[in-house]
């Protein structure tokens, strides 16, 4: 989907300023509310922008310890596996991918014990083959999109 330059500047807000209301966001923009209300609209039913709500800290939660799990599982199994992740609460995120491994998953621990407690427990799925975990030492560059959009939108300024 093209993502134009008023697109670009909505999307800048709505991370720069998530609780500022859609009449406000239009007064920022210099556009009427309607308008603005559109653009937010086609942005979401076009899977630009995919949730609202907060960022929350898995840290602040009481889970500082930051893992990366690659799963290697059985042929045939995947779907199964992938499924069984969802029920592991300090599996926060998970990902098919290519190389060494089937699975990428993000986990989010108490401490070291309570990793290896997350590590055994997906040992013993049906279908998983072996774990290869590596701890997040410091976070370097934290999520962001932002640098993206900002791209995209110069992108498409230039066409």
């Amino acid at each position: 989907m093209a993502v134009d330059e008023l697109d670009t500047r909505i999307l800048r807000l709505l991370i720069e300023q998530p609780r500022t209301s859609v009449r406000e966001y239009a007064r920022i923009l210099g556009v009427a509310r309607g308008t603005l209300q559109a653009r937010l609209d086609r942005l979401e039913r076009t899977g630009v922008i995919t949730g609202t709500g907060p960022v929350l800290s898995p840290a602040a939660l009481g889970h500082p310890v930051l893992a990366f799990v690659h799963i290697e599982v059985t042929q045939g199994h995947l779907d199964d596996v992938g499924d069984a992740l969802a029920a592991v609460p300090e599996i926060i995120e998970a990902f098919s991918i290519t190389g060494g491994g089937d699975l990428l998953t993000r986990v989010a621990a108490r401490d070291n014990g309570h990793l290896e407690d997350v590590i055994q427990q997906l040992i013993q799925l049906p279908g998983v083959v072996r774990t290869r975990t590596e701890v997040a030492l410091r976070e370097r560059v934290a999520h962001r999109l932002l640098p993206l959009v900002e791209s995209v939108g110069r992108s498409a300024g230039k066409s």
